[in-house]
C-alpha cells in the first residue's frame, strides 16, 4: 500500500466541527504539523473531506 504525506496548512478555527473531528482523527492538531499514513480508501475519503485544510504528498 501506498503511503502519504499529509500537511495541516490552514486553521480549525471557525469550522464546521465534522472537519476538526477529522483533522483531529488524521492526527492533525497544529498548522504546519505533518503525518504519514497509509493510502486507504478510508483515509482518502477523510483527506477528500478537508482538502482545503491540507496539503497531500506522496511518499515514494
Amino acid at each position: 500500500m501506498a503511503k502519504i504525506r499529509i500537511t495541516q496548512v490552514r486553521s480549525s478555527i471557525r469550522r464546521p466541527q465534522r472537519q476538526k473531528a477529522t483533522l483531529e482523527a488524521l492526527g492533525l492538531r497544529k498548522i504546519d504539523q505533518t503525518v504519514d499514513q497509509e493510502a486507504t480508501p478510508t483515509i482518502l475519503g477523510m483527506v477528500n473531506k478537508v482538502k482545503h485544510l491540507v496539503s497531500v504528498e506522496e511518499i515514494k
